[in-house]
């Protein structure tokens, strides 16, 4: 039998847990969502653990484990895949960092941060970024805006490591002072390396004339640079020698891009997809349609952010409408699949729950769908508790390449 492609379309942290001021359901249980209950209706559906029972996946973790590739032994850190995604290359002895602009003031001679995001506003954004690129300590900085409020940071040199702690205190409060986490010289000097290049941020980026546009306009400042997840590239198998597969990324924001682009597969650029809840993605769609018509790819993974941010936020509502939103795209979707015969296998999931009540990911399992050639089951609601029902049943993040590759026909038979 024919072969088919397969689009795997993760919502970013779409699950969530239900909320007791909203009659006890989540927002998947909220919204009317008729092209996701449709792929519920006609395939085959279950829950999935993106890590593991109760860990609390990142973005970076999970999408490694939906790839197949276990996290545990590839993951090293996320510095790294946002520096790839960011269309920066590495050397092997290179440390990457993800980072924030903030909103900082200094008192008593000491940082403290007033905004994690500046606002997220993002004007001049970029051009503040190219100011942080200079040489210090025997080491070169490279920093490199990216989308929104974030940015890339690698520290290139000899003598340095990833063992030390983040500059970002994860909160508003004074900004925390980078230390190294084990004994070696090159853990204290990339430490002291790194306190160096904050205060002196703080410096150039209060002086700039972009940061006084920005005030003149309204917005908060964006004068310090928040670092986090240090880490270094590692040697990962490629996707298509792994599989066998031709693939492709379609995503807005650069951490799911250097995941992308750290296992091999094609990083398919939308205009205006940026990850936020105002992101293109109806062009995500159109670029996935494209693909599928014109025969280039035999993997499509289509990550969607905005449900994530919102969460974050603490946004039920504007979940809802989000959820909304993407189901309206995804009926694009399955209407081109349906008219156009384009022979394709389609998941949708989340990579890992992000509860508006909580504002942060958690460990609970993700509902997931698959339509194509499959044992349908009596479930007709895409949600947490319908889908946990489903013919499915309960899977790993690393084990559904290996169902999605049985179910487009591509599977390879174990043994005689």
């Amino acid at each position: 039998m024919q072969q088919t492609k397969i689009v795997l379309i993760i919502c970013d942290g779409m699950a969530d847990r239900p909320d007791r001021e909203h009659n006890n359901k989540t927002p998947l249980e909220v919204a009317s969502k008729p092209n996701m209950d449709k792929i519920a209706r006609d395939g085959i559906c279950g829950i999935m653990n993106p890590i593991g029972y109760g860990i609390p996946p990142g973005s970076n973790t999970a999408h490694l484990a939906l790839l197949g590739y276990n996290p545990y032994e590839y993951y090293t850190g996320r510095g790294p895949f946002e520096a790839l995604g960011a269309g920066l290359n590495l050397g092997k002895d290179d440390i990457a960092f993800r980072c924030n602009f903030a909103t900082a003031e200094k008192k008593n001679n000491k940082i403290f941060i007033t905004d994690r995001r500046a606002g997220r506003g993002e004007f001049g954004m970029k051009e503040l970024g190219k100011l942080l690129n200079f040489r210090t300590d025997d080491a070169d900085v490279v920093f490199k805006a990216s989308s929104g409020h974030r940015g890339v940071l690698v520290l290139r040199g000899k003598n340095l490591s990833e063992k030390i702690s983040d500059s970002d205190p994860h909160s508003e409060g004074e900004i925390k002072e980078v230390r190294p986490l084990d004994d070696s010289d090159a853990a204290k000097r990339t430490a002291q390396i790194l306190n160096k290049f904050t205060e002196r941020c703080y410096e150039i980026l209060n002086r700039s004339e972009i940061q006084s546009e920005r005030i003149n306009k309204g917005m908060l400042p964006a004068n310090i640079i928040l670092a986090r997840g240090a880490g270094k590239t590692g040697e990962i198998p490629k996707f298509n020698e792994k599989y066998g597969l031709n693939g492709a990324c379609i995503a807005g924001v650069t951490l799911v891009k250097g995941v992308g682009r750290s296992v091999g597969l094609n990083i398919i650029d939308v205009s205006s997809a940026t990850g936020h809840a105002d992101s293109n993605i109806e062009g995500k769609i159109d670029a996935c349609i494209k693909e599928l018509k014109e025969n280039r790819h035999d993997f499509i993974l289509i990550n969607i952010k905005g449900t994530d941010e919102i969460s974050h936020d603490g946004d039920f509502e504007g979940k809802v409408e989000m959820i909304e939103r993407i189901d309206k795209v995804l009926g694009k979707l399955l209407l081109s699949v349906s008219e156009n015969n384009l022979n394709t296998t389609i998941a949708l999931t989340a990579d890992h729950t992000t509860s508006v009540t909580v504002k942060e990911h958690s460990g609970d399992t993700v509902p997931i769908a698959i339509l194509g050639d499959v044992r349908t089951d009596e479930i007709c609601k895409f949600s947490e508790r319908e889908c946990a029902k489903g013919g499915l049943g309960v899977i790993k993040g690393t084990d559904l390449l290996n169902i999605l590759m049985d179910l487009s026909r591509r599977g390879k038979k174990f043994g005689a």
